[in-house]
């Protein structure tokens, strides 16, 4: 549900979230900061994670194991928030020209940025103590996903593809999950992995569909522009790869009936979204497109889960 539009300091791709609600006056900014408001970022940061702990434990024929789940839960929550406070630091003049952006705090001038930075030391630390409750390689391979996130922000000033940033980042918990339950990287882990990079590009393809004007004016570049008029094949070819990506991916595990389900609901999900795509898909529909990958993350992940609850039968 959204925000009632009476509500002054609410941004308009927010939710009617009980954080935001019953926040104090002084702690609303980093709501807003953190995304906590909008909590489909954190969603989608963490699906790609849950997949792949739920895939291992279907490769490995074992139980999911929930106290991953847990952390990569807490995890996605806390570095979802400190990368976009990072990105909204960064931002913070080119947020000020672009109508959807120019109330977010620290273009309103609501936060300084010596305090935004405060706020991500402190989620840092948080997804640090995470991190380091799980085994060596997977705390390697974690540690080199910071040096993605930092360029993201200045992404969108010097190519047309910001979105394959994001994608490279947000996708990276696809091999995380995957190690925390093996001790290794494989390859079904790195087919998920490119999976989730392809569906990550398509669906904030699908987000900056929002801002193409604005964005045309303030000079950033993102997919949505450099697509244009041909939006919905190009979003249909990257949704149609990660379907593949991930179909290859629980081939290699030897496949399962759940497994397979999954694969087949989150493609049916995909395409639906597709044939609601193009260049001037209004903004209530288009974010409510990027809103609804929560659910179409969440199929794959049941039946990644599925499967590996039928080694406890």
């Amino acid at each position: 549900m959204s925000l009632p539009l009476d509500d002054k300091d609410a941004l308009p791709d927010a939710v009617d979230h009980p954080l935001w609600r019953h926040a104090p006056e002084s702690l609303r900014p980093f709501v807003q900061l953190a995304r906590l408001d909008r909590p489909v970022g954190w969603w989608l940061l963490l699906l790609p994670c849950w997949e792949s702990s739920a895939l291992a434990s279907a490769a490995l024929h074992v139980a999911p194991n929930l106290w991953h789940l847990f952390l990569f839960f807490v995890g996605a929550v806390v570095m979802r928030g400190a990368g976009s406070t990072y990105n909204d630091f960064v931002d913070r003049e080119i947020d000020a020209k672009v109508a959807r952006t120019r109330g977010r705090p620290l273009a309103a001038g609501r936060v300084s940025p010596r305090a935004a930075i405060a706020f991500i030391v402190v989620q840092c630390l948080i997804g640090l103590a995470v991190l380091l409750s799980f085994n060596l390689y997977t705390i390697a391979l974690g540690f080199l996903s910071p040096l993605i996130v930092l360029v993201y922000p200045f992404a969108k000033r010097f190519t047309s593809w910001p979105q394959a940033i994001l994608g490279f980042a947000f996708a990276y918990g696809a091999m995380l999950g995957w190690t925390a339950q093996t001790g290794s990287l494989a390859l079904p882990a790195l087919l998920l992995y490119a999976s989730c990079i392809l569906w990550t590009i398509g669906f904030d393809t699908i987000y900056a569909l929002q801002d193409i004007r604005d964005d045309a004016i303030a000079g950033v570049r993102s997919t949505a522009r450099l697509f244009g008029a041909q939006v919905k094949r190009a979003v249909g070819g990257l949704y149609a790869g990660s379907v593949i990506c991930a179909a290859l991916a629980v081939y290699q595990i030897g496949g399962g009936i759940f497994a397979w389900l999954g694969v087949f609901a989150y493609a049916a999900h995909l395409a639906w979204q597709t044939s609601l795509t193009h260049e001037a898909t209004p903004t209530p529909v288009a974010l409510k497109l990027f809103r609804s990958n929560r659910d179409a993350g969440l199929l794959l992940f049941a039946g990644f889960l599925l499967q590996s609850l039928t080694y406890l039968l």
